[in-house]
């Protein structure tokens, strides 16, 4: 019955609420569609989280997108040993890159007075479930080895399955509970998504390809020519 609960309904609720209530955020408070960057209140310290957080998070997120929409063809690739050995190292390193970001930002917010100050109460939500979601798919990668291949004979067909609207949840249930975590964390953050400023990863400002350039005059004269100007 829990198992039912968690794989087989909890992911509809998850992502029912993101579309509905994401809906409604954009049509009553569009502005919100945003990441809220506070690089204004300090750059150099985001930079050495933001840089290894985005990467490493963004290239991660594509190999597991990679393995669920063209299976056969992630198959071929890890066919040979020397390229699954290549792929599980790459993939250990960037989720300690993105861990290591993650963890830099969370200690910016916590030792800068300013940033604290601005950061909510679902900010704090979110990035604690950011990093159990890091750390547990770091604890995956190291100490349950082989991921890019047992994956497209667990997580695959699990989702796959949900997409289909028939949840088949003895793909998945007999993993290990980190394993198990950490896929249910995935349905968490989506849940998530309207609340935070998750959002601003679907708010990408395409309307920059199509708008009138813009004309930027720079004022470098000498204080005494804007004197006399």
């Amino acid at each position: 019955m829990v198992d039912v609960m968690l794989f087989a309904a909890f992911p509809y609720v998850a992502v029912v609420l993101a579309v509905v209530v994401g809906i409604y955020r954009y049509f009553n408070d569009r502005f919100s569609y945003s990441s809220f960057s506070s690089q204004f209140l300090e750059n150099r310290a985001l930079f050495w989280g933001s840089v290894p957080w985005h990467y490493g998070i963004i290239l991660i997120l594509l190999a597991h997108l990679a393995g669920l929409l063209v299976p056969g063809l992630w198959a071929r690739l890890i066919a040979a040993p020397v390229r699954l050995y290549t792929l599980e190292i790459i993939g250990l390193a960037l989720a300690l890159a993105a861990l290591a970001g993650l963890v830099l930002l969370i200690i910016r917010r916590l030792r800068n007075p300013r940033i604290f100050t601005v950061t909510s109460t679902m900010d704090w939500v979110l990035l604690a479930v950011l990093l159990a979601q890091v750390a547990l798919g770091f604890w995956v990668a190291l100490f349950f080895r082989w991921g890019s291949d047992w994956y497209l004979h667990t997580a695959v067909p699990w989702i796959i399955s949900l997409v289909k609207l028939n949840p088949q949840t003895q793909f998945v249930t007999a993993l290990p509970w980190v394993v198990k975590l950490h896929m249910l964390g995935g349905f968490v953050l989506i849940a998530l998504f309207p609340f935070t400023r998750l959002v601003h990863v679907v708010a990408f400002p395409v309307m920059y390809l199509w708008r009138p350039y813009q004309v930027v005059i720079w004022n470098k004269g000498t204080a005494r020519q804007r004197k006399q100007g």
